[in-house]
């Protein structure tokens, strides 16, 4: 198996023939050049992984072939090699791109741990440029599709607020793309390089979600056994999204809006406050309106957060979005399974276009990724679409991680009652150990005291 190309110049036949046999003899293909045209001809007909470079060349120096080889490659990791090993040219060479730098004579390992240490740094490179793209293709506001009016104007004030750093407020039933525009926000914001951070307010109880938001002192409460950075701290100059702050217990909301008038708090258990830099987006899809008339959230905070209201639209208004979007996760789909499915045929794009969609764009995505799984042509065809173990009726297909939570909530609440609230008769049963079992029973938020008997 070859472990890699690389690029060999040097004007020194006798150095190329014993530096490419033990380069070889380590798996790595090699391609010689004794004169710079020759290499410059060699990358561009093929693409090579690292390159050796002589600093003295019969009609150029190294360096400077270096830089017409980063022209034509500019990935490519280039490695100096001289006999003549001073710090000035060290310098000079790095200053001007060269990954590293060997002098002559060199023993063997040595040039193997530059070349592998070379390889690595160009791996990590290409890795962290894939992701960037990614985010990038996933969440940048102009690539999210938006074909309808209505989407094209939440778009136009994502494009118009992201820039400012305006508490954001995302109303929409489940499954519209809460975070999603939350993200498209920050993706295009100023912020974009600082961490992007986010929190379900419904899914922890009122202790954990204080903790998790605020962080906590050592001791601060029983199993606090070090101390824990919040949210809000480890989102300082970033942003951080509060979806269904509508179900925010009115203690929290009372330190939230702290945050947001002083942009500062105090950890759980701690004397000391902190001072943070951050954006808030939050989302919801309760009318909080309703929930301050009836005393569920606080009025004041409200305000604060109600800052740029943002309306997304439920998929049932905006069914001109329904094709495009079936498309965009049709080639999702077809790639991660690697299948070759082209597109739909008529009757299924009426059937995806009748539906109502009461999951809206969620739902969307996993009856194609079913369709897609179930297909044997290269068509989708209506029997594949909306037919799920779940009917219509019964609303929307939940994500498979959403099922399979809810699914581990009843188990343990199941177990915990059939065994009267003891941890180790549970876990036993379960099959787990004790420490584990209770890491399942704090995700879930369960405490085994309310399943003793008085």
């Amino acid at each position: 198996m070859v472990s890699g190309k690389i690029l060999l110049v040097d004007d020194d036949r006798n150095f190329i023939d014993l530096v490419k046999i033990r380069l070889e003899s380590a798996s790595y293909k090699v391609t010689a050049a004794l004169q710079e045209e020759e290499a410059i001809e060699a990358i561009k007909e093929q693409t090579f992984d690292v390159s050796l470079v002589d600093l003295q060349l019969i009609h150029q120096d190294g360096i400077s072939l270096m830089e017409r080889l980063h022209a034509i490659l500019p990935e490519m990791p280039v490695i100096i090699v001289t006999a003549y090993g001073t710090i000035g040219s060290a310098v000079e060479a790095m200053k001007r791109g060269a990954y590293s730098y060997i002098t002559k004579p060199f023993n063997p390992p040595d040039l193997l741990l530059q070349i592998e240490k070379a390889l690595e740094n160009r791996r990590l490179t290409s890795e962290i440029k894939r992701l960037k793209g990614l985010l990038k293709e996933k969440y940048e506001f102009s690539n999210i599709v938006a074909k309808s009016e209505k989407m094209q104007r939440v778009l136009e004030v994502v494009s118009r607020i992201a820039q400012t750093d305006s508490t954001v407020y995302i109303h929409g039933e489940s499954g519209t793309g809460k975070e999603l525009i939350a993200k498209a926000v920050h993706v295009a914001s100023e912020r974009r390089d600082k961490p992007f951070v986010a929190i379900n307010c419904a899914a922890l109880p009122e202790n954990l979600l204080e903790s998790e938001l605020f962080g906590h002192e050592k001791g601060a409460f029983t199993g606090a056994i070090r101390s824990k950075r919040g949210l809000f701290t480890q989102g300082h100059e970033g942003t951080i999204f509060l979806d269904e702050i509508g179900d925010m217990p009115l203690s929290i909301q009372a330190k939230l809006l702290r945050v947001l008038q002083e942009r500062q708090f105090y950890p759980v258990g701690s004397e000391r406050s902190v001072e943070v830099d951050i954006r808030v987006i939050v989302a919801t899809q309760r009318d909080l309106e309703d929930q301050v008339k009836q005393g569920l959230f606080r009025e004041d905070l409200f305000y604060r957060i109600h800052v740029v209201p943002i309306l997304l639209p439920p998929l049932r208004e905006r069914k001109e979005d329904i094709p495009p979007l079936a498309r965009y996760f049709l080639k999702k789909f077809s790639g991660e399974m690697k299948k070759e499915v082209k597109g739909f045929t008529p009757k299924a794009i009426q059937k995806l276009m009748l539906h109502e969609w009461p999951g809206n764009v969620r739902e969307l995505e996993n009856t194609i990724e079913y369709a897609v799984a179930m297909a044997q042509k290269d068509v989708l065809t209506e029997d594949l679409i909306l037919k799920t173990t779940l009917s219509i009726s019964q609303g929307s297909v939940k994500p498979l991680r959403e099922a399979r939570d809810e699914f581990e909530k009843e188990y343990l609440i199941r177990l915990l009652e059939l065994c009267e609230g003891n941890v180790t008769n549970a876990s036993k049963l379960a099959g787990k150990h004790r420490v584990d079992f209770y890491d399942l029973l704090k995700k879930h938020g369960l405490k085994t005291e309310d399943f003793r008997e008085s």
